[in-house]
């Protein structure tokens, strides 16, 4: 007999995705002093360790401190059990409402209750539903309002005075749109949808071995393909970027196996094409040229760096990194990790993933030799004419066939009762997809 999966505990040092009615928030609970800020409230974190995640926490008011923007609320989380989460309208008891709005007039007047009375009414008062009660008591027209009215009513004070939280565990989707919605250029304006179709062009699963080339998404496209890996399988990322240190926000965020971890190898992408090259004693004119752009290259550069990689040059700062130093004894960690790289090099990869914020042309083209034949290859970037370019490159070669060029178009819609319709607000564009297949 099946036995159903305990749901983990949230535990010092996870991440956690805080929620608070729509608005999430990506936050790591780091040590028992860690707090949280939403807003002008300020919660502490320390009674959440090992409560389960998906559990619902009350904000209690601990002190109320003066700032330049209002009052500032320090809040202690209390776990709250479902009872406590009923509707407003429920609690309330309302059923009564009016035909129409038409009587309705929006000159400010409505509500009796002067500002400095909700103020103290607050600091009196934590239950968000006692206040919208006063307030409901005390406006003029909200008997009048219409049941959908009055609904948009309640929402609206709820969202302002809503004192309860969800604790989530970080999953790809929650990050993507926490880091969409703060700052797009963060994950190069990938959507959720563009995301999955990047998934799902390159065919990654739990076999074979994957190479990926990204200019900064926040870690957010090695989690992603790491987790379609999955845990317990015999797939492998190489995952390839341009600086000394891998953005990993994302990848630490989901907290996976530590052997699932461990079939991840970031390198710096200078170095590991150096070092597969200088391995197999190459000549220079066997050598592919790369043209690197100055976020390409290590941070100091040297004379004897061109824009062709030659097998003699000096190593680059990545070595003098955290990571680099680790042991005092064998080699530094950067040349392990390009090691492994270079041994899945030789192998050969069954898909390649590129996501450059730089021109994508040269930097294919010294990565497409290391794909198997009849491989998928998918190349992202924000910019239509850079992707142009590259299509009409490939077709020239004949390395690459079945070549599409396309770009994703989302609207999202509410769905509610006799209130179905597109959302007003939504984004033009996620950038562009340029997929295909390996000739040999």
């Amino acid at each position: 007999m099946a036995t159903e999966e305990a749901t983990p505990k949230i535990q010092l040092g996870d991440y956690i995705v805080i929620q608070r009615q729509k608005y999430t928030k990506l936050q790591k609970f780091g040590s028992l002093d860690t707090t949280s800020t939403l807003g002008k409230e300020t919660l502490e974190l320390k009674s959440l360790l090992d409560h389960p995640y998906g559990s619902t926490f009350k904000m209690c008011v601990k002190e109320t401190k003066p700032g330049k923007r209002g009052a500032q609320r320090q809040h202690t989380l209390e776990l709250c059990s479902e009872t406590e989460l009923r509707s407003t309208r429920e609690v309330l008891g309302i059923s009564s409402s009016g035909a129409d709005n038409r009587d309705i007039c929006d000159d400010g007047e409505a509500q009796t209750l002067k500002p400095e009375d909700i103020a103290q009414l607050r600091e009196e008062c934590n239950d968000s539903s006692k206040i919208i009660e006063k307030l409901v008591e005390n406006s003029k027209t909200f008997h009048n309002r219409t049941e959908y009215s009055q609904e948009k009513y309640l929402l609206k004070k709820e969202k302002k005075y809503f004192e309860f939280v969800q604790i989530r565990q970080p999953t790809i989707r929650l990050m993507l749109d926490i880091f969409y919605r703060q700052d797009s250029e963060k994950v190069m304006g990938i959507r959720v949808d563009t995301l999955s179709q990047i998934i799902s062009y390159s065919g990654v699963c739990g076999f074979g071995s994957y190479l990926l080339y990204e200019s900064g998404t926040n870690g957010l496209l090695p989690a992603a393909m790491l987790n379609s890996i999955g845990a317990g399988t015999e797939g492998t990322l190489v995952h390839m970027h341009p600086g000394n240190v891998p953005q990993k926000q994302a990848l630490l965020a989901l907290k996976l196996p530590l052997e699932q971890q461990q079939r991840c190898v970031s390198v710096n992408l200078y170095s590991v094409l150096r070092e597969f090259y200088q391995g197999e004693e190459s000549k220079i004119s066997d050598i592919p040229p790369v043209e690197l752009s100055e976020e390409t290259q290590p941070e100091t550069p040297t004379e004897e760096q061109t824009d062709t990689i030659e097998p003699k040059t000096k190593k680059p700062k990545l070595e003098d990194t955290k990571n680099g130093r680790e042991g005092t004894k064998g080699p530094p960690r950067w040349h392990l990790e390009n090691k492994r790289a270079t041994a899945l090099m030789h192998a050969q990869f069954d898909s390649l993933v590129l996501a450059a914020k730089e021109h994508p042309s040269s930097i294919l083209q010294a990565l497409l030799p290391h794909v198997k034949p009849s491989r998928p290859v998918v190349v992202f970037s924000t910019c239509k004419e850079l992707l142009q370019e590259t299509f009409m490159e490939l077709k020239t070669s004949g390395k690459v066939t079945g070549l599409h060029l396309t770009s994703n178009w989302l609207r999202t819609y509410q769905i509610l009762p006799n209130r179905t319709h597109p959302e007003v607000n939504m984004s033009g564009n996620s950038g562009y997809l340029l997929t295909g297949y390996t000739l040999r």
